[in-house]
C-alpha cells in the first residue's frame, strides 16, 4: 500500500504501470474483491457523474429550494453554442458540467462525493470535458477515476478532505487535483507527469477558505467547482508540456495541511468568515432564517 505521491509514482514507473492499475490492484487485495467487482462500483459511480449532468440541463436548469443558485449550466451551455468564448470551449465544457453537478447537489439531487459533495462537480467537470475533445473511452473515463482516486487517498490520509477541518483548499482544492492528475494520465501522461499536475493544481488554490454564504453549500461553492476544473484542466496541460512544479507534490500537501490547522474556524465551513460574513451574505442569511429563529424563539 502506497501511503505518499512520491511511493505511488515511483511504484507505477517501476513496474511499468499506469497510475489507475496500480490503484485497481490495491483495491482488489485490500478488499478481497474480484476486478470486476471493483470495476463495476467505479463504473457505477461514473454513470451518477453522468445523471447528475444531463440533469442539470434539462429544461430551464435545476434550482435549490433557496432559489439561491440555479440554470447556470443552462446558461453556458447556451453560451457556448454560441461559438464565441474567451477561455475555448474545452474550458467551458468543464464549467458547465461543474456547474451542473453542483446545481444538482443544491437541489438535493444524487452527485457522487468527489472527494465531497461540496466539491461534486470539479472532477465530472474536467473527465466529462476531455471526454468529449479526446473522445474518451468508457474504460479510459473509469480509470480516470481510478486514477483520481488514488491521489485523493493520499490526501485524506496526509491531510484533510472537508472544509470544517481545513477550508475548500481542502475540498475543491483537492477535487482540482485529483481531477488534473487523472486527465494526464488520461492524455498518456507519465506518472511523474501525474505528480506534477497534481502539485500545480493544488498549489494554486492553496489557503481557499470555506466561506459557505447562509452555511449551505451554494455560494460561493457552485462557481468555486467551476473554478477547480478550469484549474484542473490549464494544470493538466500545464504539466503534459513538461512544466513541473518546484514543490513536490508531497510537500504541498503538507502545506495544505499545515494552512489548514492554522485556518480561522471563521474561515472553515462555519458560514461566518469570508463571503458568508459580508452585509450581502448576512442578508440572505437572515431572510433565509431569521423567521423561522424568531418561530423558535416564540416556541420556546
Amino acid at each position: 500500500m502506497f501511503v505518499s505521491i512520491q511511493e505511488l509514482v515511483a511504484l507505477a514507473t517501476s513496474q511499468n504501470k499506469s497510475i489507475s492499475e496500480v490503484m485497481i490492484e490495491q483495491e482488489m487485495e485490500m478488499t478481497q474483491q474480484s476486478r470486476e467487482f471493483i470495476w463495476a462500483k467505479m463504473e457505477k459511480n461514473l454513470q451518477t457523474m453522468k445523471n447528475a449532468v444531463e440533469r442539470s440541463v434539462q429544461g430551464q436548469g435545476v434550482f435549490s429550494p433557496t432559489g439561491l443558485t440555479g440554470g447556470d449550466a443552462v446558461k453556458m451551455k447556451k453560451y457556448r453554442e454560441k461559438g464565441k468564448t474567451l477561455s475555448g470551449d474545452n474550458i467551458l465544457a468543464g464549467v458547465q458540467y461543474a456547474l451542473g453537478t453542483n446545481e444538482v447537489n443544491a437541489a438535493m439531487g444524487i452527485v457522487c462525493a468527489t472527494p465531497t459533495a461540496g466539491a461534486s462537480g470539479t472532477l465530472p467537470g474536467v473527465i466529462f470535458s476531455i471526454a468529449d475533445s479526446m473522445d474518451l473511452t468508457q474504460e479510459q473515463q473509469v480509470r480516470f477515476l481510478f486514477t483520481a482516486s488514488a491521489f485523493g487517498m493520499v490526501v485524506a490520509n496526509n491531510a484533510m478532505i472537508s472544509g470544517a477541518m481545513g477550508g475548500c483548499q481542502a475540498e475543491v482544492g483537492s477535487a482540482s487535483a485529483m481531477s488534473a492528475a487523472a486527465a494526464v494520465e488520461a492524455a498518456g501522461g507519465t506518472p511523474q507527469q501525474c505528480s506534477e499536475a497534481f502539485s500545480i493544481a493544488l498549489g494554486n488554490l492553496l489557503g481557499l477558505v470555506c466561506d459557505p454564504v447562509a452555511g449551505l453549500v451554494e455560494i460561493p461553492c457552485v462557481k468555486r467547482n467551476a473554478i477547480g476544473a478550469g484549474n484542473a484542466l490549464i494544470a493538466a496541460d500545464m504539466a503534459l508540456a513538461g512544466i513541473t512544479n518546484v514543490i513536490p507534490a508531497d510537500e504541498t500537501i503538507e502545506a495544505m495541511r499545515s494552512i489548514g490547522r492554522r485556518m480561522p474556524s471563521e474561515l472553515r465551513e462555519t458560514g461566518l468568515g469570508g463571503t458568508a460574513g459580508t452585509r450581502t451574505g448576512l442578508a440572505i442569511k437572515m431572510k433565509i432564517f431569521g423567521q423561522d429563529v424568531s418561530l423558535e424563539k416564540e416556541e420556546e
